[in-house]
């Protein structure tokens, strides 16, 4: 079939594996994938197949026309490429469940944007511990303390200081799939997945 899902991110919750043993896993909201376009060497350079996920109330122009052009009457709230296998066959317009691209046990790789926690300093940021409150500082307990020596005379590259922590794209590796309920539309992943609640999140495996 295809190599991922994208899916909006839910609540964790704690279920009990057949063995008794207690699993932190989130929930996640899986709706039907719409294509509308596949991608092939011969036009494209590489081969993949284009997805329209979610809702939303206000279509760009360019959006409307291209699902006008294909008569697809969606409102999505953007698009997804995932790689195909070689014998998957798929026509524009057509949906894509989750069951029909994962199963119960399988090995994941979870995608995200993290949250973002704004400007931070070092602590909370790289983990430093305080400065000694005694010794007659009194303004520099959460300051990082040195950042270079006379020689080289400059700041070396990668340097731990503050700054924007957190808002990027992060990967969670080896997670894997608890349970798959395709009537409520929702799967259970083990474990912590980046990202807050209701953000968009793309759930790839090794084809």
């Amino acid at each position: 079939m295809i190599s991922g899902f994208i899916v909006k991110k839910g609540q964790m919750a704690r279920i009990f594996s057949e063995k008794g043993k207690s699993v932190v896993v989130t929930k996640c909201i899986a709706t039907p994938l719409t294509v509308t376009q596949i991608k092939t060497k011969e036009k494209d350079g590489y081969q993949s197949v284009q997805f329209a996920y979610g809702n939303r109330k206000n279509l760009k122009q360019p959006v409307s026309k291209k699902l006008d052009k294909l008569k697809i009457k969606l409102s999505p709230k953007g698009f997804v490429e995932f790689k195909a296998l070689p014998d998957t066959v798929l026509e524009v317009g057509t949906e894509v469940s989750l069951d029909s691209v994962f199963k119960v046990d399988d090995t994941i790789k979870v995608t995200g944007i993290s949250k973002g926690r704004g400007f931070a300093g070092v602590i909370k940021r790289h983990g430093f511990q305080r400065q000694p409150v005694t010794g007659g500082q009194s303004d520099r307990t959460r300051a990082p303390g040195s950042i270079g020596a006379q020689t080289p005379g400059k700041v070396l590259k990668g340097k731990k200081m503050p700054g924007h922590m957190g808002n990027k794209q992060i990967s969670t590796l080896n997670l894997k799939i608890a349970a798959i309920d395709p009537e409520k539309n929702e799967l259970l992943v083990s474990g912590h997945i980046p990202g807050p609640i209701n953000a968009w999140v793309t759930l790839t495996k090794k084809i």
